[in-house]
């Protein structure tokens, strides 16, 4: 039985969740998406921390669900890949408080991660290629929906993403020419005044 294939379990699901509230996992997510595969040694090259640490937060995320080792490898320097995509809601929202909180405490770790990425896009746009350039976006809008009307909103965005996901795990799929690109979507009702 995976971590994945577990029956539901609140005290497990918030393991689960709180397992993705440390800042280094979302990058390591990141590494190893990105490249396909990825061991401790490539993880500490690219994030600039200790094998290690390394080694130590991608055995988390394996205990997880969310990545595993590629099979037909062992031992501390064995390539790790995506199991599971992180496409469940965040929010913790459930009946059960410390699940509840084990999802806030992700999803705040997750939005840092992402506003941090976005910043370090921005900085770094000047070096890209014209063409590229013209592709970044950065934009928000306030709008008066039903309920109905904002859960379509969420499904067509997510759709949009599902059309292009398999190119992160499958690296022969990706076209030649395309490069990594970042698409944050997040959506939700104002609290009221």
């Amino acid at each position: 039985m995976t971590a994945t294939d577990r029956p539901a379990d609140p005290r497990y699901e918030s393991m689960r969740l709180r397992a993705l509230a440390h800042p280094l996992r979302w990058k390591l997510i990141d590494v190893v998406a990105r490249e396909g595969s990825a061991t401790a040694t490539r993880c500490a090259e690219v994030l600039g921390e200790s094998v290690a640490s390394c080694w130590y937060h991608l055995g988390i995320l394996s205990k997880y669900g969310y990545l595993e080792a590629v099979p037909g490898t062992s031992g501390r320097e064995k390539p790790w890949r995506a199991a599971a995509a992180l496409s469940k809601d965040l929010s913790g929202r459930t009946d059960d408080a410390e699940t509840q909180a084990a999802g806030l405490a992700a999803a705040s770790a997750f939005i840092d991660h992402e506003a941090a990425r976005a910043k370090e896009r921005i900085r770094r746009l000047e070096d890209e290629p014209e063409q590229w350039r013209a592709t970044n976006a950065l934009g928000s809008v306030s709008v008066f929906v039903t309920v109905e009307e904002l859960a379509e909103v969420k499904a067509e965005l997510l759709e949009i993403l599902r059309r292009y996901a398999d190119r992160t795990a499958d690296v022969a799929s990706r076209p030649t020419g395309s490069r990594a690109a970042r698409i944050f979507v997040s959506s939700g009702i104002e609290p009221r005044d």
